[in-house]
């Protein structure tokens, strides 16, 4: 009973509010250096002048990156997310087109009765595929 005196209501929400924004200061600050060292617009020398302003003055800094640099870490964001969506989707496609190995025996197999392959190449290629 003494601790719900000596802390009120009120005093239990600032707490919890500030730890909300302690979060969403960090969760800024990493997507802040994540966008820094993500672009590819910006050389050696200007990200480390940006990476060392807002480690000195951090809520300066990310402010002043924000006003600065804000606009594009969507559109950055973005390309990187295609960019990825985009290798995903050409490692399934080649992983999938080449997993099946009756298929490539079949084709072969098919390629020997048509005359376009002999059957030493035919062979070795089964040894291949099989291996």
């Amino acid at each position: 009973m003494l601790l719900a005196s000596s802390y009120p209501l009120l005093d239990i929400f600032l707490t919890m509010l500030e730890f909300f924004l302690f979060f969403v200061w960090i969760f800024l600050i990493i997507s802040i250096f994540m966008d820094i060292f993500r672009s590819h617009d910006m050389g050696g020398f200007s990200k480390a002048i940006w990476v060392l302003f807002i480690i000195i003055l951090p809520l300066l800094g990310a402010l002043i990156y924000l006003l600065a640099r804000g606009g594009g870490m969507h559109e950055r964001t973005i390309r990187q997310a295609e960019a990825q969506q985009k290798a995903f989707d050409e490692y399934v496609r080649q992983t999938a087109a080449g997993s099946n190995s009756a298929d490539q025996l079949a084709k072969l197999a098919d390629l020997k009765e048509k005359g376009v392959i002999t059957e030493e190449e035919f062979n070795a290629q089964k040894a291949k595929i099989l291996a």
